[in-house]
């Protein structure tokens, strides 16, 4: 089979497509054909070793993937060859073959695109769990969504329109601004032009209720700033690769929540959270309230441009890895 393979950690250029041996399943793993590999900001983290935990080398990056059940291993029940399936690994997506564990796929209803559930799961679970379980989203608060025209910034827009929230998504560039319009936000902040802090104030009458922020860098502080008092702050991340500090004083001024996400510890410490966040939020794909906005797709020899696009941050939404050429 084919995966894009790298020998050193390091930028995307490293990455070369190669024949590699076929992986087999073991007792409670399935093999599926890989269709779809979305791409996401932590697999530049893993290829660069940038990320909390390491992987050995030669590495196949990619943590997002659909496609069809080619062979399950002993012991498996309830798969078989040719079913729909979209699951998550954390490394080795990008390859037309990929072994998981049965228990991490999950079932692709008949019609939906295959690309489309390759790129929901990372970013919908992450502005899901992060809006429902841990800011605690109400119907009618004002939520305030930073980088909102990436990955987990529209999955955030979409996801608290759904929950009855009232949306201010903030972004850099009137293209992306459109986008996150047409996805049902209800105002828009080009940070690069406006006073973001002014502007939430404004269009809030007083604050905001939460703050999605998976970018962090100098945005942050000014969307504390324009809080309400008790308002609640979910740090999710740092794709501007800028770690902000902020001044405790303004958390204790505020009686601002700030909590932090990351969606590998939030399973382990909050189970039955994560369990409810996800039950529901499949129901929200199966009956296609939900799906993804994809801006390109790239077929796996043009992956180092795929990758590019996202490291540069011109990206609008996902982009996705096609293994076979579309015809």
């Amino acid at each position: 089979m084919r995966a894009a393979r790298m020998a050193g950690y390091g930028p995307p250029e490293l990455l070369a497509v190669e024949e590699v041996p076929d992986p087999r399943p073991g007792a409670g793993e399935v093999t599926v054909d890989v269709v779809a590999a979305a791409v996401n900001f932590p697999d530049l983290l893993i290829m660069n070793g940038g990320y909390q935990m390491s992987w050995p080398l030669p590495l196949i990056p990619g943590s997002e993937f659909a496609g069809t059940v080619a062979a399950a291993g002993p012991g498996v029940t309830g798969l078989a060859a040719g079913d729909r399936v979209a699951g998550g690994v954390a490394v080795g997506a990008f390859a037309e073959r990929v072994t998981v564990p049965a228990g991490t796929l999950w079932p692709v209803p008949d019609g939906a695109d295959l690309a489309d559930a390759a790129a929901f799961r990372v970013t919908y679970l992450t502005s899901y769990h992060a809006l429902r379980s841990v800011a605690g989203l109400q119907p009618g608060d004002w939520v305030v969504v930073l980088g909102a025209a990436g990955g987990v910034g529209l999955a955030a827009v979409d996801i608290a329109k759904l929950l009855g929230a009232r949306v201010i998504a903030a972004a850099s560039t009137p293209g992306k601004l459109a986008v996150c319009r047409a996805r049902g936000a209800d105002e828009v902040i080009d940070y690069t032009r406006e006073d973001l802090k002014k502007r939430i104030k404004q269009i809030t009458g007083g604050g905001a209720d939460v703050v999605v922020d998976p970018v962090g860098g100098r945005y942050s502080e000014q969307a504390l700033r324009a809080t309400a008092w008790g308002g609640r702050f979910v740090c999710l991340g740092f794709a501007s690769a800028e770690i902000p500090r902020i001044a405790l004083n303004l958390v204790l001024l505020k009686g601002v929540i700030v909590q932090g996400f990351e969606i590998r510890t939030f399973t382990e410490h909050r189970p039955g959270l994560a369990a409810r966040d996800e039950a529901e939020l499949s129901g929200h794909f199966a009956a296609g309230r939900l799906r993804p906005y994809i801006s390109a797709r790239y077929e796996l020899g043009d992956i180092v441009a795929a990758l590019l696009s996202v490291q540069n941050r011109t990206v609008i939404g996902k982009v996705v890895i096609m293994m076979k050429a579309e015809v």
